[in-house]
């Protein structure tokens, strides 16, 4: 089967494997530019404003202050974070972009930034300069612990027969894309039940108002220890650290990920010293110990990818996000 990967975000987003181990790397290669970062600029002069898109104690919030923090001593001065939620996000990126390519307002870029395009907005990740995947947080299918389904394959068998109901945090959510990518990787029939947020999908799976949950790992953990849900399968590369006894999709002929991820971007056309300067920042701001504590506890994993790569998967999950959306 070919291989999908569609890592859906979450600013919700919402693992603990000790802190290095938390900490995984798309590839080992380091920030496109560190040379120019270290040797010839004087950046930062003055204060930097990191724009979060939701507002303030939600996950994209905390994971901002998380690193805000991790990089002020990095980069010597203090990384202010301002929330300017609206529009599914796209008041804080509309803002973002619109503001000077100096360095001093950057942003933290949920999976919508690749997913606003295909909704009538006009953002796409190639608007702007993009500086490092920093978290990402593992989809899971999860159902009642009543359930005649014990494993995805199952389910999957199941709902080629007959349309099985998978809730989700909201219409034209990335939990709501989960589904739809379900059915399209499987051929399963699924019908999409959307609700405000992802504790209510999940509340409706133990309610019995629908067959199965798609969700974070945060969603589900504390009802998965306490017997009342089982978690079919995450959608990641690896099983979840918090979650060891789960298999990924992928082990039940799945091939499929699907998660929410978030990193950082800044307006187009920063000069390269900045963009270099930044980056290098954000790289080892991940490595801090305080900011892997903060993005494992809520369930999400520590993963980094340079610019470049990080700018190559954003446009490659656009294009995925379109497709699904039929755009």
């Amino acid at each position: 089967m070919k291989r999908r990967t569609l890592l859906i975000g979450t600013a919700a987003a919402a693992i603990a494997m000790g802190a290095s181990a938390c900490t995984t790397r798309q590839d080992p290669a380091e920030p496109s530019a560190p040379g120019s970062a270290a040797g010839g600029t004087d950046f930062p002069t003055k204060d930097i404003t990191l724009i979060v898109q939701a507002a303030a104690g939600g996950g994209s919030d905390l994971s901002s202050r998380a690193l805000a923090k991790a990089m002020e001593h990095i980069v010597g001065k203090s990384i202010i974070v301002e929330n300017r939620p609206g529009a599914s996000g796209s008041t804080a990126m509309l803002y973002v972009k619109d503001q000077p390519a100096d360095g001093y307002t950057i942003g933290f870029g949920p999976v919508e930034i690749a997913m606003l395009g295909s909704m009538n907005y006009d953002i796409a990740p190639s608007d702007y300069d993009l500086l490092g995947q920093i978290m990402l947080g593992p989809g899971v299918l999860s159902v009642p612990a009543d359930s005649p389904y014990n494993t995805l394959t199952e389910f999957v068998d199941a709902a080629k027969g007959k349309e099985m109901t998978v809730s989700n945090s909201g219409a034209g959510s990335i939990w709501e894309l989960a589904g739809i990518s379900i059915a399209k990787e499987t051929g399963a029939k699924i019908k999409s039940v959307p609700f405000d947020g992802g504790a209510p999908a999940v509340a409706a799976v133990l309610g019995n108002q629908v067959d199965a949950a798609a969700s974070g790992v945060n969603e589900v953990k504390q009802n998965l220890a306490d017997g009342k849900l089982k978690v079919l399968a995450i959608f990641h590369s690896e099983r979840h650290p918090e979650l060891p006894d789960v298999p990924t999709a992928a082990e039940q002929g799945v091939d499929l990920e699907i998660g929410g991820w978030g990193g950082i971007y800044a307006p187009k056309g920063l000069p390269e010293d900045v963009k270099a300067k930044l980056e290098e920042s954000i790289a080892k701001a991940v490595e801090e110990d305080s900011y892997k504590d903060v993005i494992t506890s809520s369930g999400n994993l520590v993963v980094y990818r340079n610019a470049q790569e990080f700018a190559e998967f954003a446009d490659s999950e656009a294009k995925r996000f379109a497709e699904l959306l039929g755009k």
